[in-house]
């Protein structure tokens, strides 16, 4: 039931506004981000033009809202495009598994996260890196056993690369100041608020899957043959030959001193006279 609600309610805000939907919004992303990367390189114009800063907007700088997200990556020239390969490797993957709106929706709520969250100090500047990493982490979630080639060299797979982004993220809720501590809560948030219940299901599938080893833990200690009438088994004396009575009614075992000395087990309905 709460599968039927959420999936109507996704399907009626789509109806009512999949039009504005953005295909092929990775690939613009890094298109952007690839041509201010150009454009700073070329001494064109300055970083600080697009960088998101909470107090500039109030102060009547309302494009960084948006110009921020063309930012590159913090990262060296030789790593960028790699970086901006992978962003559109997942993004578009992640458009083709959920459908352009979804995915649209997805990347607007991480963005509103993130910006809201910003506004929290708003002298300090805000990152994109967050918001990419709800998609790596969403991608990874969805194809877990993905391969990446660290260094296009050593096969890795993404689950385990997610796992230490996890990790990171946690430690950064730890050792670090209320600022980076929001943009973790935003991007998780974002991640928590698509996937929730997917981890709910996986959790309760993963319960009782350990329920179910530990049942058969447990009978694999339990003989297969006990006597009746002293209780021996085929674990406790393997050397016997247990045997069951066919004038008993239902199974029961007996060794092979007892079998033809018992009293016989009746049925409920049948004549204590026979």
């Amino acid at each position: 039931m709460p599968e039927l609600t959420y999936m109507s309610w996704l399907k009626k805000i789509e109806r009512a506004l999949g039009w504005l939907a953005i295909p092929d919004l990775t690939l613009y992303l890094v298109v952007g981000q690839a041509a201010v990367f150009l454009a700073i390189l070329m001494g064109v114009v300055q970083s600080d033009v697009f960088v998101l800063v909470p107090q500039w907007v109030l102060q009547g700088e309302p494009w960084r809202l948006v110009t921020f997200l063309l930012c590159p990556p913090p990262t060296s020239v030789l790593f960028i495009v790699f970086a901006w390969w992978m962003f559109y490797l997942m993004g578009t993957s992640l458009e083709k598994y959920w459908g352009t709106f979804r995915y649209n929706l997805f990347l607007l709520v991480g963005y509103l996260l993130t910006v809201g969250v910003g506004f929290f100090h708003p002298e300090l500047p805000v990152t994109n890196t967050f918001l990419a990493g709800t998609v790596f982490l969403a991608f990874a979630h969805l194809n877990p056993d993905f391969e990446l080639a660290i260094f296009f060299i050593l096969p890795v797979r993404i689950k385990w690369l997610a796992l230490l982004t996890w990790i990171g993220y946690g430690y950064a809720l730890v050792r670090y100041g209320w600022p980076t501590r929001l943009a973790v809560l935003a991007a998780t948030g974002n991640f928590l608020l698509f996937f929730s219940r997917d981890l709910v299901l996986t959790a309760r599938m993963r319960g009782r899957r350990m329920k179910e080893q530990a049942e058969t833990f447990a009978r694999a200690g339990e003989p297969r043959h006990r006597c009746r009438v002293c209780g021996k088994t085929d674990l406790t004396h393997p050397e016997l030959d247990f045997r069951y009575c066919s004038k008993c009614a239902g199974d029961e075992c007996y060794c092979p001193e007892h079998i033809f000395q018992h009293e016989h087990v009746l049925s409920a309905d049948a004549d204590p006279k026979k």
